[in-house]
């Protein structure tokens, strides 16, 4: 009987009340590091040395050991005070640390007003490049000088006025969702990549199937016509970059050296090499002729889902999964700045067609920066769906695209979204293949082409009939608050 006493608690509470114990328990030392361990800590210091320094750690080891040579102390860079009281022939390190020594206690003392170099040397924040003569220490006061010049109000300027656009035809003929496009330099054909896994070419001006192209094994991701040859590059899921040789429309090249889904691609607009990117978190730099990996650009860690290639600095710039934009020095095949602005993944990058600037687009905003630094210019907020890519022409039309079927029409220098579009879905399909893919304006900025989920290709115009009077800019800035992140 005396077992029933015993009361019965639910699981809940007795979790949470062991949960509670186990807190009381750890609290006081719950922000402490574990102890250092001496012999542990020697042994990765010894283990960094011999990798960073093995190949001179001998002569280092010989040297220490020395006298110097001659007797008259080695020259150390010392701030003009004599260094005394030390005997000749004491070894030259330790003449140079003393005298090293010596620098460091003569500049706090010296630092007062009549030295204003040093003062600087240890500040590097913007200055007055001219101090006034007189002033003495202006060098300490030379960081309040910046706050002295009144600010002027910024001012939001007035969007461009753009046509609207509208639906002007639809193309079916792939049998898989179209997945990628990419339009002739002459601007008389275009072709598109689809899940069917053929490349199809069709005449813009028609909106006629030319060609089809078979020979990939899975999906086509990436499409790209060379200026300069008359080459086709393509890339697919099945790991494959292939050169099409457009005059025999035979592969005529293999790029081989892909872990995984290639999922974009960009030729460079100078140089004979292209840029691939895909599953495997890197992008690779080819060389178009030798079919040679030059460079392989790793650190996103994850799918970079957009690579483009521009003449000028950077010219190689990617947008991965890992919510990072990296842009690279195509020489030295290096990362040169990572922008972490957006908070999710970068599905695509657009490169302005003349303004020095790109924007990167994920769920939570489209960004603008400049180059070759990738400043960051202005979020452009509203599109609130995962895009999918990207595209803007000269007339200042930004596009962006959503994987709900949704497309967004901005002015790219206001942010100004000056139209919304969903197109309905083809007859016969589900509403939620509503998605669009990939897009991109002709060489002329009056027509775009977008490839959706539907399977069709549908090309866009801007209507001739409207003008600012039947479509006005609605435009109210005070509505606009500038998020800065």
């Amino acid at each position: 009987a005396a077992m029933e006493d015993v009361q019965k608690h639910s699981v809940h509470t007795l979790i949470f009340r062991s949960l509670k114990r186990t807190h009381d328990l750890f609290v006081s030392n719950q922000g402490n590091l574990p102890e250092i361990d001496d012999s542990l800590e020697k042994l990765r210091r010894s283990i960094k040395a011999k990798d960073t320094y093995g190949l001179v750690m001998d002569k280092a080891n010989k040297t220490a050991g020395k006298p110097a040579a001659n007797d008259k102390p080695q020259l150390a860079l010392t701030d003009g005070t004599e260094v005394s009281g030390h005997p000749a022939n004491s070894s030259s390190s330790s003449v140079a640390a003393s005298a090293a020594g010596q620098v460091m206690k003569h500049i706090p003392e010296k630092a007062g007003g009549n030295a204003p170099l040093s003062a600087n040397a240890a500040n590097t924040s913007l200055v007055r490049a001219s101090l006034p003569d007189g002033d003495k220490d202006a060098s300490t006061s030379g960081a309040s000088n910046l706050q002295l010049i009144p600010k002027k109000a910024p001012t939001i300027p007035k969007p461009r006025w753009h046509a609207p656009w509208k639906l002007s035809r639809v193309i079916s003929g792939h049998l898989g969702w179209v997945r990628c496009i990419a339009v002739e330099p002459g601007n008389e054909w275009f072709a598109t990549g689809a899940g069917d896994r053929v490349i199809k070419i069709w005449d813009l001006a028609s909106g006629k199937l030319k060609l089809s192209l078979t020979g990939h094994v899975s999906t086509v991701r990436g499409l790209a016509v060379s200026a300069k040859h008359p080459y086709l590059f393509s890339c697919g899921e099945d790991r494959q970059v292939k050169c099409w040789d457009l005059e025999y429309n035979k592969v005529i090249r293999h790029y081989h050296g892909h872990l995984s889904a290639v999922y974009s691609m960009a030729l460079h607009p100078t140089i004979d090499v292209l840029a691939t990117s895909g599953r495997d978190s890197t992008a690779r730099i080819w060389d178009m002729r030798t079919k040679a990996n030059v460079h392989t650009l790793t650190g996103h860690t994850n799918t970079v889902a957009s690579v483009v290639a521009q003449a000028t600095n950077p010219q190689i710039i990617t947008g991965s999964h890992d919510s990072t934009v990296r842009l690279w020095d195509l020489a030295a095949g290096k990362s040169v700045c990572t922008l972490t602005n957006h908070k999710k993944s970068v599905r695509t990058v657009v490169l302005h067609p003349s303004l020095y600037m790109f924007a990167s687009a994920s769920p939570d905003n489209i960004k603008q920066w400049r180059c070759p630094e990738g400043n960051f210019v202005q979020n452009i907020t509203g599109h609130t769906a995962i895009i999918n890519c990207m595209a803007a022409n000269n007339e200042g039309v930004l596009v962006s695209g959503g994987d709900n079927g949704t497309m967004f029409f901005w002015d790219w220098r206001t942010g100004y979204n000056f139209q919304r579009f969903q197109a309905p879905v083809q007859p016969g399909s589900m509403d939620s293949e509503a998605g669009i893919f990939a897009m991109q304006f002709d060489h002329s900025g009056t027509r775009l082409i977008t490839a959706e989920a539907d399977k069709t290709i549908k090309v866009y115009k801007e209507d001739d009939e409207a003008t600012e009077e039947t479509h006005p800019v609605n435009w109210r800035p005070e509505l606009l608050k500038r998020r800065k992140f």
